[in-house]
């Protein structure tokens, strides 16, 4: 059921790699099923004459290198061996740890009672600690888990801990970030060829900056707190192709709901899953934020997309530590490649209850829905704003049903009220979305994207039906077991908020 809406299967080819490096297909169409057929070989003898011997030159003396990924190549660094290969366990060394106000209490148990009520985190410096989920609550436990983490810090002296004391008016909190994701990135933390461990399954993230950014739990974490290593199993590869121009009324979030709802929800169950060709290389940096997010939605491990001049562009504010990038080798073994072209696809949409269960936006216009979410991790950053505004703005309607927005972070709260959306004359996306009819932009968090306490804002207290720029549609994801959400790109969202209907935004943007 999950592909039956989808782009015609010419635009989605699996290419097997089990044991074959990647320049063997690299001179092939993109878009045709290619084969790797054994050879036969035969076993009559054709001579009993040893062939002449020559001299080896020096330079092809000694073991043979195998070609490796970008990701065997980081934890390859990571743990000090000359190379890796999948299914190796791995002692990691971590470059930075994040936790936040959900699984930061629980790790910091965890190292207390492994190591002692006295203990020393093993580098202060290298772990950031973002409350960002529960923040805007009454409840007291949201607010207590908040507390912990200042005591924490304190007591460790930790130099990254973006904290917020003034709920009733975040602005008065400028270390206050907002969403862990986009706050790590806007704050220099991700780092090109590093290995990035957090308590959040979205910390994949971060692995559109050429980085490892994985998710572990609260056990895991207590541990690194006290040593900063991890034990890893290296994970194979699936690579993605994607080529063509992309369409003006695609986004990013169009991209990753067309692979998981090919590969499945268990498609890259611990995988890596690498992002290449001339679409992603076109990538803003927020966009290929969004493409990494999701990767966890189809069971990877991690995602990644090399490092290039956008990367370095986007760094050259954020820090001064210095980083290697890390590429794959012409010879790397991929357990699988995947080629899409871009040019061929249309609008989708998760129907509930996962993120697999792809469909083409048109196809579902006569789904009626009761309200818009636009924020997260996944859709709650700048250019995510952007994009539906330039949705409204196209239009010139009101909205027909409830609009929330909820920005990622302050700095992007900031960006909604102070930047010019393009070809607006001027106008901010604050000034558009007042005129559209939406929600004043809540304070920067989660939200409820992950449900939270009942007063958490625009959580779905009741069984409606959103379209989400969110990752996940599980049912009880964003509160009521029953809500029924539909995950859709910034542009997708706009325009069923415009119409009360599962809409495809080529109805505003051609």
């Amino acid at each position: 059921m999950a592909s039956s809406a989808v782009a015609s299967s010419s635009t989605f080819h699996v290419i097997n790699k089990r044991d074959v490096g990647l320049s063997a297909f690299s001179s092939q169409p993109s878009f045709c099923i290619q084969t790797t057929k054994k050879k036969v070989v035969s076993k009559k003898i054709f001579s009993v004459m040893s062939p002449q011997q020559t001299e080896r030159k020096p330079a092809t003396t000694g073991s043979v290198k195998t070609g490796m990924t970008m990701t065997e190549k980081i934890l390859a660094r990571a743990s000090d061996k000359p190379e890796v290969t999948p299914g190796d366990n791995v002692w990691v060394n971590v470059d930075v740890l994040m936790t936040h106000d959900i699984g930061g209490p629980a790790s910091f148990g965890v190292f207390k009672e492994q190591f002692g009520q006295k203990a020393k985190v093993w580098n202060p410096e290298k772990i950031v600690i973002i409350p960002d989920h529960y923040i805007f609550t009454a409840d007291e436990r949201a607010n207590r888990n908040v507390d912990v983490l200042r005591d924490y810090c304190s007591e460790q002296n930790i130099k990254y801990f973006y904290d917020i004391k003034d709920r009733g008016n975040f602005r008065a909190n400028p270390d206050y970030k907002g969403v862990c994701h986009v706050a790590l990135a806007q704050e220099g933390h991700c780092r090109p060829g590093e290995v990035l461990l957090g308590t959040d399954s979205h910390t994949c993230t971060a692995g559109a900056f050429g980085q490892f950014a994985t998710g572990i739990g609260t056990t895991d974490a207590g541990f690194v707190l006290g040593t900063g290593k991890l034990l890893l199993k290296v994970p194979p590869t699936l690579r993605f192709v994607m080529d063509g121009e992309m369409p003006s009324y695609l986004l990013a979030k169009d991209l990753i709901l067309q692979i998981i709802g090919e590969i499945s929800v268990s498609g890259a169950t611990y995988k890596t899953m690498e992002f290449v060709g001339t679409t992603v290389e076109s990538l803003s940096m927020e966009e290929r934020m969004t493409l990494c997010n999701m990767v966890v939605e189809a069971g990877g491990k991690n995602g990644v997309i090399p490092t290039d001049k956008t990367t370095y562009d986007y760094l050259k504010d954020k820090t001064s530590v210095p980083y290697e990038p890390v590429y794959s080798d012409e010879g790397a073994r991929f357990l699988k490649e995947y080629r899409i072209d871009i040019s061929k696809l249309e609008p989708l949409v998760a129907k509930p209850h996962s993120p697999d269960n792809r469909a083409l936006a048109r196809e579902c216009k006569d789904v009626k829905i009761d309200r818009v979410y636009i924020g997260s991790c996944t859709g709650g950053k700048t250019e995510d704003f952007m994009a539906a505004a330039k949705v409204f703005l196209a239009s010139g309607k009101k909205i027909k049903v409830p609009t929330f927005l909820v920005p990622a972070t302050q700095k992007v709260w900031m960006d909604i009220y102070t930047l010019p959306v393009p070809g607006s004359g001027g106008k901010t996306c604050s000034q558009i979305f007042q005129e559209a009819g939406c929600e004043t932009p809540a304070s920067p968090s989660c939200a409820a994207c992950l449900g939270g306490p009942q007063d958490t804002y625009a959580r779905l207290n009741e069984p409606k039906v959103c379209v989400s720029t969110t990752n996940r549609n599980f049912p009880g994801r964003m509160g009521h077991t029953e809500g029924q959400i539909y995950l859709a790109s910034p542009y997708t969202a706009a325009a069923s908020a415009l119409t009360g209907k599962v809409t495809d935004p080529r109805e505003f943007l051609m």
